[in-house]
């Protein structure tokens, strides 16, 4: 009688589904709201898996057949493997734009090595077993007639269609918010996501080439209507004839500003400004980043748009037309110029800078940069303020710099002279550390300070100190709630913890204060605008307000479609009332909960329009049409 065999397919299809829903389940912190979701994500990586290896019925040579399996499933595990040591880093999956920044990968050093963990080798064991009953099955004679060829991948199909079913069912809408990645994975599988995901960027790299301008009149309506405020402000020109300094501060969050670690000040004078007279400090002010992080920030600044939901624009879109804040100060009578002491080529830069219009980029070639003064990704913040004086007092006045600071980066590291309070205890080395990261590049600020003093520049600048994007991800949330004294951190904490720190700094201003009203990083070009009294071109288009003015839009869009509203708060789905955290359909009163309801799905639609829009202008190149006019 002849032996019968499971088939190797079907054995791969199992270990390999299995594998990745541990993986889901127990590895990635992918949050689930209901059974429904657990049933999804329990089945979506056998569905997956049973599409792909069913593929190797089709090859006649029993050879082929398992040389496919084999490789399939190395590739499939090797997919896995990076999605999650990127998603322990940055809370999220890898997209195809993200792919085309493989020269950022050479400056990592160490942080990656951080992100590996011994027992990641077990995710490479059923590569061993299939590997061994494949080449066993080699030498057999394994044939599949042509009925239950068609039968396997008909069947394939029909669960991939009742998966699909089932994520509809669960997620409305799925597809069309493809910017909420983690709701794609855990419904659709890390597989169909990518699949998805390559789909959704051929049609967005398509966008430019068919663009022909038409779309810009629709646009400049929209934003004239619901964007743009009135032109004067408090502090309109008051920055006329003098220098702008903003200091990128790297992944500072608000949460360090006046609390304390072991009894001391985090962040000691930073508290100071907050006092400061001649200091606007914002309290509400958040980071609008997204997989571009501190490159997005700086695309905020620069050009009032949103970044990209998938990869950096830095990357994809560094040739694009921009009316940028540089360019603009450049024919207003200002020098511009930028200071990053890291590699020129890091996102990007060299070309995106040239794009925004900065006359000067100074790069790491321009630093003294040794072993003692150099840490984690680079020359310390210390060394980097002290060596950029003497390109600042060469600078023809007026001038706008940018300055990138290096030190407070993951994963945090600092020497143990460099340190001046003692690290937190919890189960996160990542947020034990960035206090001492944290510390250092305050300190870093404050000489800076006095370097200006020194140098005869600080009278004539405003000094302008940023958070730009978080430090701390989501897979942290369990050590950030022992140090905030929480259970937990909730959806509507961790957008709160998306606050990050800005000061506008005046010296001999004597009118500052804290500001309290919702803001974020798309507003800074306005801002900045108004301050030196340049007036809006009629061409340009921003979705950001002034900072100081009294006729604000009311809301700050974040790039996965959540919104902070003067009232409200909306992430995953759910709006919350800002000042108590609670869900709104907890509030007292139908009445109250229906007006609530229909005021965050109102802010929803606009958030929703300003993204696409936004969208809209970087994947066409529409300012090109814009020039082209102009000329």
């Amino acid at each position: 009688m002849k032996k019968m065999h499971i088939p190797l397919f079907v054995t791969a299809t199992l270990l390999f589904g299995l594998k990745t829903y541990i993986v889901y389940r127990f590895i990635l912190t992918i949050e689930l709201e209901n059974s429904m979701q657990e049933l999804i994500l329990f089945i979506n990586p056998f569905v997956s898996a049973f599409l792909i290896f069913g593929l190797s019925v089709w090859f006649k040579k029993p050879k082929t057949q398992m040389m496919f399996l084999r490789y399939t499933a190395l590739l499939g595990t090797l997919v896995i493997y990076a999605n999650l040591v990127f998603y322990r880093s940055f809370n999220d999956f890898i997209t195809i734009p993200q792919l085309f920044q493989a020269s950022n990968m050479g400056d990592l050093g160490s942080s990656i090595l951080t992100l590996i963990e011994p027992y990641d080798l077990l995710l490479f064991a059923d590569l061993v077993i299939i590997w061994l009953f494949s080449k066993r099955r080699e030498k057999e004679k394994v044939s599949y007639p042509k009925g239950i060829k068609v039968l396997t991948f008909v069947f394939s199909l029909l669960l991939l269609v009742g998966n699909f079913f089932l994520a509809e069912m669960e997620r409305p809408q799925l597809f069309t918010r493809g910017f909420d990645r983690e709701y794609l994975v855990k419904n659709i599988g890390l597989f169909n996501y990518h699949i998805y995901d390559i789909v959704q960027n051929t049609r967005a790299e398509t966008k430019r080439v068919f663009a022909d301008g038409n779309e810009i009149p629709e646009i400049q309506d929209y934003v004239e209507k619901h964007v743009t405020s009135d032109g004067e402000s408090e502090l309109s020109g008051i920055a006329e004839d003098k220098n702008i300094i903003l200091i990128n501060a790297e992944s500072i969050q608000s949460f360090v500003i006046d609390n304390e670690l072991h009894g001391e000040e985090i962040t000691p004078f930073l508290n100071s400004l907050t006092e400061d007279k001649d200091t606007y400090y914002f309290e509400n002010f958040y980071h609008q980043t997204e997989q571009g992080k501190s490159s997005d920030a700086e695309f905020m600044v620069d050009t009032s748009l949103y970044p990209l939901s998938s990869g950096a624009v830095f990357f994809t879109h560094g040739g694009n037309e921009y009316h940028g804040l540089p360019e603009i100060l450049n024919g207003n009578g200002y020098t511009t110029a930028t200071f990053h002491a890291n590699n020129k080529s890091f996102w990007n830069r060299t070309q995106m800078y040239e794009s925004l219009g900065y006359d000067h980029f100074y790069g790491e070639e321009s630093y003294e940069i040794n072993e003692e003064n150099s840490v984690g990704w680079g020359l310390k913040d210390k060394p980097f303020f002290e060596q950029t004086i003497k390109y600042l007092e060469s600078m023809e006045q007026p001038f706008y710099s940018k300055m990138i600071t290096l030190t407070n980066h993951f994963p945090f590291e600092l020497e143990e002279e460099d340190r001046s309070i003692e690290p937190y205890d919890s189960n996160s080395a990542t947020l034990n550390n960035y206090f001492l990261t944290t510390r250092y590049m305050d300190e870093a600020i404050e000489e800076f300070f006095t370097h200006l003093k020194d140098s005869g520049l600080y009278e004539e600048s405003i000094i302008v100190i940023m958070g730009d994007h978080d430090g701390i991800s989501q897979n942290h949330n369990r050590a950030m709630a022992q140090y905030l004294d929480k259970d937990e951190i909730t959806p509507y904490d961790y957008v709160q913890l998306q606050r990050v720190p800005l000061f506008i700094h005046i010296p001999g201003h004597g009118k500052g204060e804290v500001k309290t009203e919702v803001s974020g990083q798309i507003d800074l070009k306005p801002t900045f605008l108004n301050m030196t009294g340049i007036e809006k071109d009629d061409d340009d288009i921003h979705f950001g307000n002034d900072l100081f003015s009294d006729d604000r839009k009311g809301y700050i869009a974040l790039r996965n479609g959540d919104f902070i509203s003067e009232d409200y708060v909306s992430t995953m789905g759910q709006c919350y009332d800002r000042q108590t955290g609670k869900p709104i359909d907890e509030e007292n009163g139908s009445e109250t909960n229906s007006s609530a309801s229909n005021q965050c799905t109102a802010i929803s639609e606009k958030v929703e329009t300003e993204l696409h829009y936004s969208d809209e202008l970087v994947y066409g190149d529409l300012f090109r049409f814009m020039d082209s006019e102009e000329n």
